[in-house]
């Protein structure tokens, strides 16, 4: 269903007539829903699979081998529980090389030349976010829509799961100033509750408007895609009737500090790679990253309305890390879900500050954490379950990395410290000499570092041969890039390490991450943040440093990499979130990727669109606009659902947010009274709204 838009897109109701859509909740223990008959894979992807695990499980037995030949016949238990976590992570380094490589293997798709006729409904779920920008977004992605020919087939939707009513104002007031420049209907709900978070604010939307849909695009608040993109990824699904979701490999922009270009510019040069090694191994049994995808919405809603998790969190409950299990829960009844790594006009922010990645992992831990309970629902496909264990070694690996480390001081320590026993047996002919072959060991970790390093230089050579590299800047500029950010990715890891360690900890021992705003845009952490967040990681490596150089200096040429990030961590962390230094890169040519010199132009419009939009405010100034501005208050209150009478049980915010008000000599002292669940009641209700603007200001 699609509505024309009249003059005053202020006019238009919040959202367009319902057409509810079944979406059952899923018995993962019981069998899946029928879908079509899953195929079998090419022998492109068999043998990408071939090589990806096959050539990892050879690794981690030549790694096995060599490490125990290294140790002897006669291994002593600290020495087996340094080969028992030293197998896991040469597996897993093994694994990334592997893996990528097997690009080579991936098949590039076609986009079928046939009319388009689905409906697409273009989905952004927020939560605490700045309005001007995401709605700048999708504006500037209406009008990219209409010059692909798709306005007429085309609505966008802005599914607002926040509770803070200043920041729901400007939403209303950035939505509806919106409207009158978009060629396409721009509908904005909010929910009354934020129940199953992402997921049910989806679930939700489905349920209400889902049957008007055939394909859903599912954005975050700080991502897009080109128009020409959702036109290709549209095509692609309706020539393919058992194709349930398309993923794309979203490209990381407007990065300004350090970190943030960092991880910008190592997305842009490696990330192709990676993802076509992923599409190779995966097939048609690919996995979701919650959003820069299409989805078929009546496979998604036959298959993954997601029941809670038995128990409490961390391990029970909502569902965070949702998407993974949606991707294996199509895939469990047939469907076909495909990343698609070639297309590039799929785009989204990165994380600001290294603080703030951590924030964000904290979350993904757990949600990965809960896999470990989804893996064997039953009907799972086997590569959907190596995507849950590939989620959750992801952080696994920092505290099995960190402990090989630990295990291996210590067995340094006892060699040093102890007095060696070369005859333990009275009437011995012949000592028991200790074997250690040092030569194999530090083989061992020249073919690991190999195997770390040689796919980026892959990635990177692979960029010199195309436009890539004269897009950033040329090669020189690239290859200092490179080095760069592999300077600065060693420095950053072993803080990481520690951080997802502490995080798993934390999950081991029952503490829920709970539900926060992400941060979009960053600002340098004053130094009393950062001395608290990475004090004890400074501790740890100045000790380990003086223990060290005290007892075995040698030690120090290996582990002098780890202690010099430890040790400089809150120098790291602090500085790599400066966009002053941000831009001294880029003026010298470092980290630069193509969008940069070249912007998208949805990505430019967008900049455009975003200084007409409403200023952001702060505090209760958008709400006391409200009471000044009978237009703006106009434009909010057209968002402002008409709620069904409910028992007074259930409004008991909004009574006394009326009482609150009635007794008020004026608006600002009206909303002195309010507490934040009224504020929120006031902003969710019309009636409140007009005794409140009445009052004086």
């Amino acid at each position: 269903m699609n509505i024309a838009l009249d003059s005053n897109g202020a006019d238009l109701p919040p959202m367009p007539s319902e057409a509810p859509l079944e979406m059952p909740v899923q018995d993962f223990r019981g069998p899946p829903p029928k879908g079509p008959k899953a195929g079998f894979e090419n022998w492109r992807v068999w043998l990408a699979r071939l090589i990806a695990f096959g050539g990892t499980a050879a690794l981690a037995v030549i790694g096995f081998l060599q490490m125990l030949t290294a140790f002897g016949d006669k291994p002593t238990p600290m020495q087996l529980m340094l080969l028992a976590l030293f197998v896991p992570t040469f597996a897993w380094v093994g694994f990334s090389f592997c893996a990528t490589i097997v690009g080579f293997l991936a098949r590039v798709p076609k986009t079928p030349d046939i009319p388009g006729t689905a409906r697409i409904a273009v989905v952004m779920p927020i939560y605490h976010e700045d309005a001007t920008t995401s709605i700048g977004l999708l504006t500037a992605l209406a009008e990219d829509l209409m010059r692909e020919g798709m306005g007429e087939r085309t609505e966008i939707f802005v599914l607002s799961d926040t509770r803070d009513p200043e920041i729901a104002v400007n939403e209303t007031l950035a939505v509806s100033a919106a409207r009158e420049m978009s060629p396409l209907p721009i509908w904005y709900r909010r929910r009354e509750t934020n129940e199953d978070r992402k997921s049910g604010n989806i679930a939700e939307f489905l349920r209400r408007w889902g049957g008007n849909y055939d394909h859903m695009v599912v954005l975050d608040a700080d991502s897009i895609m080109s128009g020409e993109t959702i036109r290709a990824l549209s095509a692609r699904m309706e020539g393919a009737p058992d194709l349930a979701l398309i993923q794309t490999m979203p490209v990381l922009v407007g990065g300004e500090t350090i970190f943030a270009r960092l991880t910008q510019f190592a997305g842009r040069v490696y990330g192709p790679m990676i993802a076509r090694g992923v599409a190779a191994w995966s097939g048609n049994t690919g996995n979701f990253w919650g959003h820069n995808a299409i989805i078929r919405i009546s496979a998604f809603a036959q298959c993954c309305g997601l029941p809670k998790l038995p128990g409490k969190p961390p391990f029970g409950g909502s569902i965070l890390s949702h998407d993974f299990v949606e991707a294996a829960a199509l895939c469990r009844a047939g469907w076909k879900v495909r990343l698609d790594y070639d297309l590039r006009g799929s785009y989204e922010g990165c994380p600001p500050t290294l603080l703030d990645m951590a924030a964000r992992e904290r979350r993904w831990a757990q949600g990965n954490l809960q896999h470990l309970g989804l893996i064997g629902m039953k009907g799972t496909r086997a590569i959907s379950g190596a995507h849950f264990a590939i989620g959750v070694l992801a952080f696994l690996m920092s505290p099995i990395w960190l402990a090989l480390i630990l295990v291996g001081l210590v067995l340094s320590a006892t060699v040093l410290l102890s007095t060696p026993e070369y005859f333990p047996n009275a009437y011995q002919l012949f000592p028991e000499w200790p074997v250690f072959d040092s030569l194999r060991m530090l083989w061992l970790f020249i073919t690991a570092m190999a195997l770390l390093l040689l796919p980026r230089f892959f990635a990177l050579f692979r960029a010199w041969l195309r436009p890539l590299a004269r897009n950033s800047g040329g090669p020189v500029h690239i290859l200092a890039s490179a080095l760069f950010e592999i300077v600065l990715s060693a420095l950053i890891a072993p803080v990481q390490m520690l951080t997802q360690t502490r995080q798993i900890y934390e999950i081991l021992r029952g503490r829920d991450s709970g539900w926060k705003a992400q941060v979009r845009a960053g600002t340098v952490p004053p130094w009393h943040v950062v001395i608290s967040r990475h004090w004890a990681h400074v501790a740890l490596g100045v000790g380990t440093l003086i223990v060290l150089a005290e007892f075995s200096p040698r030690q120090l040429i290996w582990l002098s990499p780890i202690l010099i990030g430890l040790i400089l961590s809150p120098l790291t962390s602090r500085f790599s979130a400066s966009p002053v230094f941000g831009r001294w890169t880029r003026m010298r040519g470092l980290l630069v990727t193509p969008e940069e010199r070249d912007p998208p132009r949805v990505l430019s419009e967008a900049q455009a669109v975003m200084r007409k939009l409403p200023r952001q405010q702060s505090g209760n100034e958008s709400i006391l606009r409200l009471g000044k501005e009978p237009e703006l208050l106009a434009w909010h209150m057209a968002l402002v659902p008409v709620l069904d009478e409910r028992p007074a049980a259930e409004r008991m915010d909004q009574i006394t947010a009326g009482a609150k008000i009635a007794n008020a000599a004026s608006q600002t002292e009206a909303l002195g009274f309010l507490n934040p669940a009224e504020a929120n009641a006031l902003v969710s209700s019309r009636e409140l709204l007009r005794e409140w603007s009445q009052l004086p200001i």
